[in-house]
């Protein structure tokens, strides 16, 4: 009962890539449909970061994104290996559970929570530094207590999305959140848009390398790739299971495509002045960058709610199981829980660094140490030497180290900015 328990648990998560619980549970899901979920789970904030990682680590740490991409590829397959050992795992606390017991299963709910929680943060960061591009001249008063103009629209879209949060079926949000594919393609056509029709042309060089600032770009390459805990949920959902690797294939090539498009377009426009978000580098007066702006904000509101379902379905699940009973002070979870993130989000108002400590230490850990590790256990790999043992300690080596430095860096960054 323990495992079907915690399985209904993370049943939310289909809603982060626009599908309905009830096409996740039977397995009826196509091919093309498949796709287009793993290409909305890829796209997501991080395409307005990756100008930032090229300039924080220079042309060459290019490269940096494309091993990023190649090692979360082979973990998101290893995940799908997994899977195949045991037909009842349908979630990835369950991958955890298999692999190490009760141990594994609460470890990687927590980064997943962790983790989720953080990137719904993140977006208010990232709306209320463009509204606050956009408006920079605006402040408001409340109670007589001035309030900036970036904090005051961090309050201000907290109060838009609430009335989301407070909602129990999210699945007319889904559909919102589906859009997320075309809102990518959308901002790098109006960025291209704004560098050649709006006079900011292709003129900086940059740099060829600098070392300094690796961490922070490899960080935030591994945010980039951060969407491994739906992945399971998109396996069961296909009613041809044996295609999965291809939807994977077609998944990451488009989203490494879109990252690397999006941050040498950004790197030549802007050289190593870029922001954090691209989007806050370009001139408010013209219709390029105004479509790239408002487009962008499209998925904070969208997507704040989705991300939080699960770290709310999760509270609620044990707030109620301790309690036996439907309780009235279930919204006061989801009212809290926002208010939370907004405190936090107005004490680290740092995109580009709060990102990056996502990705060195959650992300990495959740899309690239946690299935190699539970591969690992499961499949008993790890008692014989051989091709495949050495490739998966390479992969646990790099992430070990972005762990380390990226986490490291990002909070140094964090606290001497505050």
């Amino acid at each position: 009962m323990e495992r079907k328990y915690e399985s209904e648990n993370f049943v939310s998560l289909p809603l982060l890539l626009g599908g309905s619980d009830e096409t996740d549970q039977t397995g009826k899901t196509s091919f093309i449909k498949t796709t287009f979920h793993g290409l909305n789970a890829l796209s997501g904030v991080g395409i307005l970061s990756t100008p930032y990682a090229l300039s924080s680590g220079g042309w060459l740490s290019m490269i940096l994104l494309l091993l990023i991409a190649c090692a979360t590829f082979y973990t998101s397959i290893l995940i799908k290996r997994c899977m195949d050992f045991d037909p009842t795992i349908t979630s990835y606390p369950d991958i955890g559970d298999r692999a190490f017991g009760t141990s594994g299963r609460i470890l990687v709910s927590i980064f997943m929570t962790l983790e989720l929680y953080l990137v719904a943060t993140g977006f208010l960061i990232l709306a209320g530094d463009n509204l606050h591009n956009l408006l920079p001249d605006v402040n408001f008063e409340f109670w007589g207590l001035g309030i900036g103009g970036k904090q005051s629209f961090v309050l201000i879209v907290a109060l838009l999305i609430l009335p989301t949060v407070l909602l129990k079926n999210m699945s007319i949000l889904a559909y919102v959140s589906a859009s997320a594919v075309l809102a990518s393609l959308v901002i790098i056509g109006s960025i291209f848009w704004a560098a050649t029709y709006d006079g900011i042309g292709f003129h900086k060089s940059g740099v060829v390398v600098n070392w300094g600032g690796i961490p922070t770009s490899f960080s935030l390459y591994a945010f980039c790739y951060c969407a491994h805990p739906v992945f399971p949920t998109l396996y069961t959902s296909m009613n041809k299971q044996k295609q999965f690797s291809k939807v994977m294939l077609l998944c990451f090539l488009f989203a490494t495509i879109t990252y690397a498009s999006i941050a040498a377009m950004g790197y030549s426009m802007f050289g190593s002045e870029v922001e954090s978000q691209i989007t806050l580098n370009l001139p408010t007066g013209n219709f390029g960058s105004k479509l790239a702006i408002y487009t962008t904000l499209i998925n904070p509101i969208a997507k704040y709610s989705l991300m939080m379902t699960p770290v709310i379905n999760r509270l609620e699940e044990r707030f109620q199981s301790n309690s036996n009973k439907e309780s009235s002070f279930i919204p006061a979870i989801r009212i809290t829980l926002v208010i939370s993130s907004v405190i936090v989000a107005l004490t680290i108002p740092f995109f580009g660094y709060l990102m990056s400590l996502v990705g060195a230490f959650l992300s990495v850990t959740a899309s690239v140490l946690l299935p190699c590790l539970c591969y690992l256990k499961i499949s008993g790999t790890y008692r014989k030497l051989g091709f495949e043992l050495v490739i998966i300690g390479l992969i646990v080596l790099m992430g070990i180290l972005i762990l380390v430095t990226g986490t490291y860096t990002s909070l140094i960054e964090i606290i001497r900015h505050l």
